[in-house]
């Protein structure tokens, strides 16, 4: 199984952490589109390591055209010589309409589909010579003359993954993408009963195999080396659930386990601002079903017993703050 870890938006700092990382034995390096670019950093963390993967986790796809993208992952798959991996990710609707100003397809799979079929339409062009001719039921790219034409590149075109949490996107990407995003508001249960067979529905319409994917997954940890260590480590992860758990959007995650009207419930608390209520509603089964809790050297064990039959990579979703040392000690127990 594959480590990933996080580096920060603060540019100044991006050279150090990537190199860190990259010394310490992650396998991948990635960033996140929240207050900040996702991109940005790792340009700078290309040019400061040698080894590891580096990928946007996510960027957010329909922020952005596809010739948008190809291009910023092309740039990004020559300056890192192969290293370059485009996350993409939906987002959800109020924050496409109201916060970028932009267009939410009615049908969000097949839109995904089809950008991510025209980006690649764009790198055959750019890689490939082939004539640039996508024509879809939500984008079309016809033009590309040669003055926006970078040329070919030896590295190619870098690997697609997409952030998916309901069936129809997650085939989307089983069919059209390299690897799949786990969002980290997934447990075992629902993995096991909706993400994977979706997954190997999208591979049977390409006719890929398992073998051909990556599944990555942000493991939510509760760990620390003082009790009260642990108890800040549970509040933050606590919270963290809630904050997922109050969107409509992923309310099929807790019906899975007959938690359907928490959904409703965080949700209404969300609205008036409750967040601190909305924590206090995770009780330990629910926090059990989504995290895995244990002394920093139990972790590589207690994630690998989980989902080491279901996931290629995982990264750790620790929303709190993280001692670096208890990390590097957790990181080697994988390597062992």
């Amino acid at each position: 199984m594959l480590v990933d870890g996080g580096i920060s938006h603060d540019l100044g700092r991006v050279p150090e952490q990537a190199r860190e990382l990259e010394a310490l034995g992650y396998d991948g390096v990635m960033t996140a589109e929240t207050g900040h670019d996702p991109f940005l950093p790792l340009a700078l963390a290309a040019e400061h390591t040698e080894r590891v993967q580096l990928a946007t986790a996510i960027a957010v796809a329909f922020a952005r055209n596809p010739v948008t993208l190809a291009t910023l992952g092309n740039d990004l798959q020559v300056c890192s010589k192969g290293r370059f991996a485009l996350g993409l990710g939906s987002q959800i609707r109020a924050h496409i309409e109201k916060r970028f100003s932009g267009h939410w397809p009615e049908k969000p799979a097949a839109a995904m589909r089809e950008l991510v079929l025209a980006m690649r339409a764009v790198w055959r062009c750019w890689h490939e010579g082939e004539k640039l001719d996508f024509r879809g039921d939500h984008y079309s790219v016809t033009l590309m003359t040669p003055f926006f034409h970078p040329g070919p590149s030896e590295y190619g075109s870098p690997k697609v993954y997409l952030a998916a949490v309901g069936p129809k996107m997650t085939e989307v990407a089983g069919e059209v993408c390299d690897g799949v995003l786990v969002h980290g508001f997934t447990t075992e249960k629902y993995m096991r009963e909706t993400t994977l067979p979706a997954i190997e529905a999208g591979l049977a319409r390409a006719g890929r195999s398992r073998s051909d994917f990556e599944v990555s997954y942000p493991c939510f940890v509760v760990t620390g080396t003082t009790e009260d260590e642990f108890e800040k480590a549970a509040a933050g992860v606590r919270q963290q659930v809630a904050f997922y758990g109050s969107t409509p959007a992923y309310r099929g995650v807790l019906e899975a386990h007959g938690w359907g009207d928490l959904q409703g419930e965080l949700n209404r608390l969300s609205k008036e601002g409750g967040w601190q209520a909305m924590g206090e509603l995770i009780d330990d089964e629910i926090l059990d079903a989504f995290a895995v809790r244990g002394e920093p050297e139990e972790i590589p064990d207690l994630i690998g017993a989980r989902y080491g039959d279901l996931v290629d990579r995982v990264s750790f979703y620790a929303p709190y703050q993280a001692d670096p040392d208890r990390w590097a000690a957790v990181l080697s127990g994988f390597k062992d």
